[in-house]
This record gives C-alpha cells, structure tokens and sequence, in this order.
C-alpha cells in the first residue's frame, strides 16, 4: 500500500507491483482501506517532520513494516526517518527493480538503509573499533580463513569505510569485479550487509 498526498499510484509503482494500491493520507487520519497489507510505503510531504508523519499512521498500520519515499533524501532525513521505527527509506521515483529489492529486504526482516547512508555507518563503525583497539593486543581474524587473498583485501577495504570505487581504485580491478567480490564475501561470511561485515572484520579479539 503507497501511501501519499494525492492518493494515487505513480508509474513506477505500478510497474513494480501491478496489484499495487494507493492511499490518501491527511494530517490527522488515513483515508484508505486496508485488510492485507504487507508494506506500508510512505511518500514523505516535504513541510512536516519526519517523525510527525509516520506516527499519524492508524494504531494498526503502525505494526506492519513502512519503508518511508522521500522526493529529496538526505541522510539526515533517513537518520530521522529510521529512528521514527521506518524499516526503509529510498527515492520516491526509484525504479521499479529497486522498489522490489527493497520489499524482498523487509519483509525478510531486514532494513533498506541506501548505499550513502550505509557508507556513513560503516565509516563511523570502523572509527569506533579503531578507538577501542587500544585496550586490545590482537584481531579475531578466523572471519578470513574462508576467504581468498583478493576477497580478504576488498573485505579490508571496505571495512575501513570505502566506497566500491575507491576500492576498484586502490586493488586496481573494474567496480564490476568489486561487486562480485563483495557478494561472495557477504555469501561466505552468512552476513547481511556491509554494516555486518565492517563489524565482523574489525571486531577485536
């Protein structure tokens, strides 16, 4: 179910769920009908707080998963947006393919949190870890026994906070390689995302 202020369905919604159904939403109120829904996607009015908007929801949508779309995101917006209890938050005219990969996440269990925002927390886990390596003398690195040499680099990379190009750059390999070396990483790691895996590598022992 979209949710927005005009109340209807825009062509990239559609395209990625053909059964899709669009709501109006008031500032006090819901006006739609829901029986089985399983995401609530919430188009964000730009004039109120993040927070505002997602608590107005009905007492009951508020315990099915919402995936806030913002015509202007900011990481600032998504901060505010997942602490309000979203479970994802993208571009309100992402395309259709991405629309799909982001209910796949949650109703999964997961959180769609957007590659620039998940930059930011990677980066700020690998501060945290570096600050708490003093009163540590060695890395738990069992984490890197099942990987090869080159999977190991691009896993140390990116734990330290960069992007898949800076990674290309530094290893010297296409963005396309990154990529598949970070889906088999994630595959033999049995880990979610980048955020777990930044954990994982710079876990202390």
């Amino acid at each position: 179910m979209f949710l927005c202020s005009h109340g209807r369905m825009l062509p990239r919604w559609s395209e990625a769920f053909q059964e899709g159904r669009a709501g109006k939403i008031h500032t006090t109120r819901v006006g739609a009908k829901f029986d089985v829904v399983d995401i609530i996607w919430l188009r964000l009015e730009p004039e109120l707080p993040v927070a505002m908007q997602i608590e107005r929801l009905a007492p009951k949508l508020r315990l099915i998963p919402c995936v806030v779309l913002s015509d202007r995101p900011t990481d600032e917006e998504a901060l505010a947006a997942f602490a309000a209890g979203a479970r994802g938050y993208c571009n309100t005219h992402a395309a259709a393919q991405m629309l799909i990969q982001i209910a796949a996440v949650v109703l999964q269990g997961g959180l769609w949190i957007g590659e620039s925002l998940m930059q930011r927390l990677v980066s700020a886990t690998s501060r945290l870890q570096a600050l708490s390596s003093t009163a540590a003398t060695e890395k738990n690195e069992t984490w890197s026994k099942t990987l090869t040499d080159r999977e190991e680099q691009v896993a140390r990379t990116l734990a330290g906070g960069a992007s898949n190009k800076e990674i290309a750059r530094a290893l010297g390999i296409t963005d396309r390689t990154v990529k598949a070396h970070v889906g088999a990483i994630l595959e033999k790691l049995q880990v979610r995302d980048r955020l777990q895996l930044s954990l994982i590598v710079n876990r202390r022992g």
